[in-house]
């Protein structure tokens, strides 16, 4: 045992190496390093992730996914395919024409559309203009007949192709609201599908993003389930379930303002409890739970809403004045007049 020894502060005890460091201690210190090192790495794989290079392939593979499941989808969810939502749908649709913040006679965007009906209810209750797009050849056909058995063929259009190559389909500068309803996490090149979006939006236009996002686990011993889960998701339905750090930092890094970043909130007794997914699953079979006493809900949902910058180069007029003094600085230094950067109702310094 360890010998008492003195010292100018009096009597101190001196352990032995193996009762400071029990083997208990010396195994919990492993683990939580091994832990950390694995969280490092998974951060590092999502941030490689949403700065990887494009491949067409993949949006590809997503139309045909739905083109093949579209009876399934329409017998589970019906005309609105989205997993965090109300018993009645309407009831959803309609909170998100609050939460994106639609205007009368804006023009927006809705990419990954469905089969439109989101666009449809928007148009008619927002009072809004709606392009949409689809990688579907099956809901672009659907979506077609739905918009006109509407009669909304004035109010919507619906476009085949893919959301990755916006400015291919629809004109620069255009839309005042590009809107993600749980189509984002389909994208496995985040950056480029928001530089997509920049492109199509006017100066002071929004970008809305409602999405599933890893989520972080409360203990350590949840981390691989929720990875586990996690790559069921992606591979069953196409997916790349994103890391909500990475998405804001490149959006905050391509120069959107960060307006907020919310849970998708619904009233209690409307929610639908997301067991339309396990419904799903059993008819199709895909990311089956096999073992629910060790599963853990592996996403949270949220809602993120951005501006892009909107002010005059010469007035510096614009609300995120402060927050836009970097970009002020990088212009002065190039000299270069972005057509991003106008006052709204002046003309494009570009022209």
């Amino acid at each position: 045992m360890g010998q008492e020894r003195s010292t100018s502060r009096g009597p101190a005890l001196q352990r032995t190496f193996w009762e400071t460091y029990t083997l208990r201690n010396i195994l919990g210190e492993i683990k939580l390093r091994l832990s950390v090192r694995a969280r490092l790495r998974t951060q590092a794989r999502d941030q490689r992730k949403i700065t990887n290079i494009y491949d067409g392939s993949h949006a590809e593979s997503v139309g045909q996914f739905y083109d093949a499941h579209h009876d399934q989808f329409m017998k589970v969810y019906g005309d609105v395919i989205q997993a965090f939502r109300t018993r009645d749908i309407t009831d959803l649709l309609n909170q998100q024409i609050r939460s994106i913040g639609f205007e009368p006679g804006q023009r927006v965007l809705d990419a990954g559309c469905g089969i439109a009906v989101p666009a449809i209810h928007f148009a008619k209750q927002g009072d809004v203009y709606v392009d949409a797009i689809t990688v579907s050849k099956v809901q672009y056909e659907v979506a077609r007949q739905r918009i006109e058995a509407a009669g909304v063929h004035e109010r919507v259009r619906v476009t085949l192709g893919d959301y990755h190559s916006l400015a291919e389909h629809f004109n620069a500068g255009a839309y005042d609201i590009v809107y993600f309803l749980e189509s984002f996490g389909h994208s496995t090149a985040k950056k480029r599908l928001i530089e997509a979006a920049w492109d199509v939006l006017k100066p002071g236009g929004t970008i809305y993003i409602k999405d599933l996002f890893r989520r972080i686990p409360l203990r350590l011993e949840d981390e691989e389930r929720i990875d586990r889960e996690i790559r069921k998701i992606n591979e069953a339905y196409r997916y790349e379930v994103g890391d909500l750090n990475a998405v804001l930092t490149h959006l905050r890094g391509k120069g959107f303002i960060l307006n907020s970043m919310k849970s998708v909130e619904l009233e209690l007794e409307q929610f639908e409890d997301l067991a339309i997914s396990n419904e799903f699953q059993e008819l199709t079979g895909l990311a089956l739970v096999e073992n629910w006493d060790e599963y853990v809900f592996p996403v949270d949902f949220f809602e993120i809403k951005c501006t892009k910058p909107e002010f005059a180069i010469d007035e510096r007029l614009d609300r995120h004045f402060l927050q836009n003094r970097y970009h002020l600085h990088l212009d002065s230094e190039t000299s270069v007049q972005p057509k991003a950067f106008i006052h709204r109702g002046q003309s494009s310094v570009n022209g």
